[in-house]
């Protein structure tokens, strides 16, 4: 006896089957679209809305989500007013992509904030910092640059704790890497002492401070990276902060990194305003 064949669909099973599977395919890019605008979202909520500025001293910044699109960063950038009239700049990046890392990111930027307001070397914001960070026992670290300007003196402290480097440049061409002694990152060892570097600004230009995501990707150095911003600091050392912000977010998109990435420009003149 010959078996049966099992009946043919009809095109109108077919149709079906098709209208089905595209409207699951929609749902599932619409989820997809959705968890992308929350996450970021969600960074840029943390971020500071506004950024301080003094007459003679403009500010910018930049920040651009993973390329994944679903982590959560941990890069960040602030700056806030000191009681005693000195402004003070941060930026981070704190191990890991989840809500974990933004949580943690939070809670640095929270600490640092509270340690700069009663304790005015750097290097001391930073040591204070870390313990509290470890005091709350989570598993997780963070690198950090922090600076305070100094509006009386016209100086930038610096002091880092195993960040990226800043990068400089004068409006008369000079210009570097800012390869300052630093310590451990933030989150390691209790007790991690963090040098300080001052740095005059005698001469009209820019600071850009930065995460890693901007430099560094799958197969561009670290190294390759500095020296890109660097040669774009130096040509934009005059220019209008935000442009020289977005500028020197365009060396990320050279990378081919899948990290977040945050820039944030201290564009000075040489010195302060006679008042």
């Amino acid at each position: 006896m010959t078996p049966r064949r099992p009946p043919r669909s009809s095109a109108d099973d077919l149709l079906t089957m098709l209208g089905r599977l595209t409207a699951q395919a929609r749902e599932g890019a619409e989820l997809h679209t959705a968890r992308v605008e929350l996450a970021q979202a969600l960074q840029r909520e943390m971020l500071p809305a506004t950024l301080p500025a003094v007459p003679g001293l403009r500010t910018a910044a930049r920040y651009a989500p993973a390329r994944r699109g679903l982590d959560i960063g941990g890069d960040w950038y602030d700056g806030f007013a000191l009681p005693d009239g000195a402004l003070a700049f941060s930026i981070g990046d704190v191990q890991g992509h989840d809500v974990e890392a933004a949580a943690f990111m939070g809670q640095i930027r929270i600490a640092l904030r509270a340690v700069a307001a009663a304790t005015a070397d750097p290097g001391q914001v930073l040591g204070r910092a870390n313990d509290l960070l470890l005091s709350v026992g989570r598993d997780l670290f963070a690198t950090c640059g922090f600076f305070r300007f100094d509006p009386k003196a016209w100086v930038l402290e610096a002091a880092r704790a195993g960040h990226v480097p800043a990068v400089w440049a004068t409006v008369d061409g000079a210009y570097g890497v800012a390869e300052d002694e630093g310590g451990i990152p933030l989150g390691v060892l209790p007790g991690s002492a963090y040098p300080v570097t001052r740095h005059p600004l005698t001469h009209a230009g820019a600071w850009v401070l930065l995460t890693d995501g901007v430099v560094e990707g799958p197969s561009f150095p670290i190294e390759v990276g500095l020296a890109r911003v660097a040669r774009v600091v130096r040509n934009g050392a005059g220019a209008d902060p935000g442009d020289l912000a977005a500028e020197v977010m365009k060396v990320a998109d050279s990378t081919g990194h899948a990290d977040d990435a945050a820039v944030l420009v201290l564009r000075h003149e040489a010195a302060a305003p006679s008042s």
